[in-house]
């Protein structure tokens, strides 16, 4: 009975605290759907240069990341000189970027691409480039005037208060409005603005009104204890993301050492469901069959890329502990979500061993009592029959993903006993209990 007690007041507190991030998202023309792209930070840090940038735009056309929609090229910290001009532009490194960030934009345009820039809030950026306080529509003049369509924006160098004089909202507030200042000069298309402050304001709360995505936790590591903290803290905000305005978990790091071929699809499988942008942070040159196949997993980038629902999965059970209470090691297990395409399931084994994991199709809200569902596998490609009132996955690999399409198939069939799925609950018009 308190584990029941615990389990309702938890559930209850998570409904509370996750309906208060419903606000409405900057729709500004720009980034409905989550950015699909690529990013240098995880991959060279600051050892990039334009022949890498043109390089890397070719391989993700020749590999078929641009055919399944990764449509970005993104440039991280260290592409400019540390000073700025006499007249006080950014001006791109003449030794790596020496035929110009508008040339190179124009060739990766040329390509299909779009393309994305960095800046920073503060004084500096965090590998100590220049930054854009009190710069902003000057350097979103700049990002423009260069071709870039997408920024992101960091959270090193904050200035003294007695200079800022602002909260963290306004600190990003200020480039926020010089992006809408300049698209209404110039009559173009506002750049995609991706808040990267790192979630110690509550930034689920207020990024909404400002930006297009928001970084949630700080940086990822390509390592299962990483990705498990990342998804227990975002397993209690997701009803923050909706067309226009999402939590981003941070850049996709897949086939950088670190993380099995199973810990690589659970991470792609939970950070595509949140409708997170995925930004692939990988050497192309490098990367191998098996990782590029869990990146080109078309039916898991369609839920990602929904045009009807723009919602994230969310718990419907958290945690390993008998009151279902979670920790950073061991986040919620049992997901799911509406699609166009139907109810979307992520069942996530986060032991260290395999495990069997099984539910009542109706613990999910999407679920119909006295239903029946046709059953189709992301991962597997194939259609397994049909889920009555139960469903269970046999066996999933520690640290792996189970994501199963649960599509309504009719009602169920008759004669079956007892009259409710979840027996326990049930009651008869005349007050007589159900039993199992």
């Amino acid at each position: 009975m308190l584990a029941d007690k615990l389990w309702i007041a938890t559930a209850c507190a998570i409904f509370y605290a996750s309906s208060l991030t419903g606000v409405h998202a900057l729709n500004n023309g720009v980034a409905r759907l989550p950015v699909l792209g690529y990013n240098t930070w995880n991959a060279y840090q600051c050892n990039i240069d334009e022949d890498l940038m043109l390089t890397t735009a070719k391989l993700m056309k020749s590999l078929g990341l641009q055919d399944v929609g990764y449509n970005y090229v993104n440039i991280d910290d260290c592409y400019a000189e540390k000073n700025r001009s006499m007249s006080g532009d950014i001006i791109e490194d003449k030794v790596r970027f020496k035929s110009g960030m508008k040339k190179l934009n124009e060739q990766i345009h040329a390509l299909g691409f779009k393309t994305g820039i960095y800046s920073d809030s503060g004084w500096f950026t965090c590998a100590g480039y220049p930054g854009s306080f009190q710069n902003e529509l000057r350097d979103a003049k700049t990002f423009q005037d260069w071709g870039f369509d997408y920024l992101k924006y960091d959270n090193c160098a904050i200035p003294y208060d007695s200079i800022i004089r602002q909260g963290i909202v306004g600190k990003y507030q200020r480039m926020a409005d010089a992006i809408a200042q300049l698209a209404a000069m110039t009559k173009k298309p506002p750049m995609i603005f991706s808040l990267c402050e790192w979630g110690w304001s509550q930034v689920w709360l207020w990024g909404a009104t400002l930006g297009q995505s928001w970084r949630t936790t700080g940086d990822i590591a390509p390592k299962w204890d990483s990705l498990a903290a990342i998804i227990n803290f975002n397993s209690f905000i997701t009803q923050a993301t909706d067309f226009y305005g999402r939590n981003d978990l941070d850049m996709l790091q897949l086939g950088n050492g670190g993380l099995t071929y199973e810990e690589a699809k659970s991470h792609f499988t939970a950070w595509a469901l949140m409708k997170s942008p995925l930004l692939i942070g990988t050497n192309l040159s490098a990367i191998t069959p098996d990782i590029l196949g869990i990146l080109k997993n078309k039916e898991i980038l369609a839920i990602n890329q929904d045009d009807v629902i723009g919602k994230s999965i969310s718990p419907f059970r958290w945690g390993i502990n008998p009151d279902w209470t979670s920790n950073s090691t061991h986040p919620a297990q049992f997901w799911s979500g509406p699609s166009k395409f139907g109810t979307v399931f992520m069942l996530l084994n986060t032991l260290d061993e395999p495990a069997t994991m099984s539910f009542n199709l109706t613990e999910s809200p999407w679920i119909r009592a006295g239903r029946q569902y046709s059953v189709r596998d992301l991962w597997t490609h194939t259609d397994n029959g049909t889920a009555i009132r139960n469903f269970t996955a046999h066996d999933v690999p520690p640290h792996g993903v189970v994501a199963p399409l649960l599509k309504d198939a009719g009602g169920e069939p008759d004669g079956l006993f007892p009259a409710c799925s979840v027996w326990w609950q049930c009651t008869d018009k005349n007050g007589t209990r159900v039993g199992g």
